[in-house]
């Protein structure tokens, strides 16, 4: 009889296991907006998983740094992240062993776009007319920040060499502002930064210079993440259709991936080289 309840116990230890989970992002936004937005879907996921038979904690970590969040899911500090594809090809190559787990589809597509943008009284229309002027990038490891902005302007002949200057802030939401504040005479955001701070002010408004293809977001996993949690987790964002929890990416929900599907990023990438 004791050893019947034992074993009862021990099933019921594994169909209900408890896990702890970090999923870490970096601030390519606000932290204070990230972390709204981020707590949404973790208690989705939370929920979720509990109906799956995983008891779940999952923890929330912002780093202040691309390279921090990079190297922290390569040492495998926590368990899952959303990345951007240029910081998941790094990610990758510091530590081939990670795996994509979902990416994130908007108006069922897999494409969404960076844009180019000045400001109003700036009389610039065109890539070709940013030869001496001053220029606004994200982040040194974002995608549409850095590798496929510059890739883009070397196809137009704007490289280093052909701006009076140009200055990495961080963060769209920076660039945005900066360009805005006439700051810099240009500058590259995602999309969704430029409709938001177009018309930030009733004075001056921002201009859409040219828009260029990035690849959505993918969702990432650590080395060694046990095969059922991952299983898990991938079910419950596959299955993720509450239109309150995906209001915050604006997006449709989330589809199934592979590591091709990042290629054109790494031919940016490569491109920019010459930048």
């Amino acid at each position: 009889m004791k050893k019947l309840l034992l074993i009862f116990t021990l099933f019921l230890s594994t169909l209900f296991a408890s896990e702890n989970i970090k999923f870490g992002i970096y601030t390519s936004d606000k932290p204070s907006d990230m972390y709204k937005k981020f707590k949404t879907v973790i208690n989705y996921l939370e929920k979720d998983l509990k109906a799956k038979g995983i008891d779940s904690k999952i923890s929330l970590k912002i780093y202040p740094t691309y390279d921090a969040a990079i190297d922290g899911l390569a040492k495998g500090e926590y368990d899952f992240a959303r990345f951007g594809p240029a910081s998941y090809i790094i990610a990758k190559q510091k530590n081939e062993n990670i795996k994509l787990l979902v990416m994130e589809i908007n108006k069922g597509k897999k494409i969404f776009n960076g844009v180019f943008i000045t400001h109003d009284k700036s009389g610039i229309t065109k890539l070709e007319q940013l030869e001496g002027k001053t220029f606004a990038f994200g982040n040194s490891k974002s995608t549409i920040g850095r590798y496929l902005s510059q890739s883009e302007l070397l196809k137009h002949g704007i490289g280093s060499e052909e701006l009076k200057s140009y200055k990495y802030l961080g963060r769209h939401d920076k660039v945005a502002l900066a360009v805005l504040n006439e700051d810099f005479d240009a500058g590259v955001v995602k999309e969704k930064t430029f409709k938001k701070y177009k018309n930030k002010y009733a004075s001056k408004s921002l201009k859409m210079l040219k828009t260029f293809d990035n690849v959505t977001k993918p969702w990432v996993v650590k080395e060694n993440m046990s095969e059922n949690v991952y299983e898990a987790l991938k079910a419950s964002m596959l299955g993720l259709k509450d239109k309150k929890v995906l209001k915050v990416f604006k997006g449709d929900g989330f589809v199934e991936t592979n590591d091709q599907e990042y290629n054109f990023v790494r031919e940016g990438m490569n491109l920019s080289k010459r930048f």
